[in-house]
């Protein structure tokens, strides 16, 4: 099969990663990509977000699937411009991509068929989360448990121009759950964690993500299937009876509280970090099952994940969530795939030097007997890499690995 894979960021290396051991694979091809992917496959200057562009590369290459990684394509409708031309995408349509590009649209689906969520408030008083009910990269929730928190995230949203909704502030452990979704039904990845804020201890702004770890000691088996019976399948029902099936990832942000699993946010694509962290667990070949689903059924997919733990932390910027860095050199990355998998998010090449070009710039996964043991991994790899400025988490999967041990 001749893939093409749309995006450039550390997911899609993860998902590029997976496709290429895949043995269905003949060709690999990125738009745009990025310098890891490119060790991988042939990338294309083609944004992702230019959906004629996208058909025209699409057509040319003779593709037999179209893999969308980020949000904001979906949410613009390039899958429908591909699907209209024939061509087999995985990932939803304009009409689904909503139950992550409007919060207030997920909301009134989740209710119309009884799936658990945070209660919604009229006026803003702590403590309650502020969500802006667009796409925000990752960064659109503010957590505010007391007023002074409240008082600055309504400074910075008050010059957004979005909608915003206001949720209760709800207690409990977040687990991330993928569920691959041919339209009709959806079958679940392994579940992962992920850390939303910049500093070690959740402490200051939100971020895409600055690590992720997998599996989740407190969600088993038997626990993943009620979580797609209360939540993906009836969401997925509700979505294709008004007429917007569901066919690509499924990606539910949940709360485990005293009260039972609440789903904080959907999204319409595979998440970032998690997907660095759940997909070097997958046993299964990945392509033949995006494949399935794109084609619409489910039969026959294998999702199992391996025994082993993954960890996974995200190198970024000095300056980010608010900044990113350019041009600076980043060195060790060589020796730090001896010890872990290194995941390009926000690279690129200045000749044959390794630059940053981004917020978050690299994502290092290491696999291991025991979370325990795959953060220790991890985290040796991280300290053979180095660039100007670059920070990361100190904590990442240390309370799971406390636990475990």
């Amino acid at each position: 099969m001749r893939v093409l894979l749309i995006g450039s960021g550390g997911r899609e290396h993860a998902l590029a990663w997976k496709l290429a051991q895949s043995p269905l694979l003949d060709e690999l091809h990125a738009a745009p990509g990025n310098p890891g992917i490119a060790q991988l496959g042939e990338c294309h200057p083609v944004r992702a977000e230019d959906g004629e562009g996208l058909l025209d590369l699409a057509r040319s290459l003779e593709a037999d699937l179209v893999v969308v990684g980020p949000e904001g394509p979906l949410v613009a409708g390039v899958a429908d411009e591909l699907r209209h031309a024939g061509v087999s995408v995985f990932g939803p349509s304009q009409a689904a991509a909503q139950i992550e590009g409007s919060k207030s649209f997920a909301k009134d689906v989740m209710s119309a068929v009884g799936v658990s969520t945070p209660q919604t408030m009229s006026i803003a008083r702590p403590p309650c989360v502020l969500k802006l009910d667009g796409l925000a990269g990752g960064k659109g929730v503010f957590v505010c448990p007391d007023q002074e928190s409240l008082d600055q995230a309504l400074q910075v949203v008050g010059g957004l121009g979005q909608a915003l909704l206001i949720e209760e502030l709800l207690v409990g452990q977040e687990v991330s759950l993928f569920a691959i979704a041919d339209g009709r039904d959806a079958v679940a990845l392994a579940p992962a964690r992920d850390y939303k804020r910049i500093g070690d201890g959740d402490t200051g702004p939100n971020t895409g993500g600055m690590g992720a770890y997998s599996p989740v000691p407190e969600v088993s088996a038997a626990e993943i299937d009620e979580l797609l019976d209360a939540v993906h399948r009836p969401v997925l029902t509700e979505l294709a009876s008004r007429g917007a099936p569901f066919v690509g990832l499924l990606y539910a942000g949940l709360m485990l509280t005293d009260d039972g699993p609440k789903v904080l946010e959907f999204n319409c694509r595979f998440g970032d970090p998690e997907t660095q962290a759940i997909l070097p667990r997958l046993q299964g070949d990945l392509l033949a099952s995006l494949a399935a689903a794109a084609a619409g059924h489910l039969d026959s997919i294998d999702v199992e994940a391996a025994e082993e733990a993954a960890v996974t932390v995200v190198l970024a910027a000095h300056g980010y969530p608010e900044g990113r860095d350019s041009g600076s050199a980043i060195e060790g990355v060589r020796e730090a795939e001896a010890e872990a998998i290194v995941f390009h998010a926000g690279t690129a090449m200045r000749g044959s030097q390794l630059v940053t070009n981004g917020g978050r710039i690299l994502d290092v996964t290491a696999l291991g007997p025991s979370i325990d043991e795959a953060r220790e991994r991890a985290y040796a790899a991280c300290n053979l890499i180095s660039f100007e400025g670059m920070r990361f988490r100190a904590d990442i999967a240390a309370k799971a690995a406390s636990v475990a041990t």
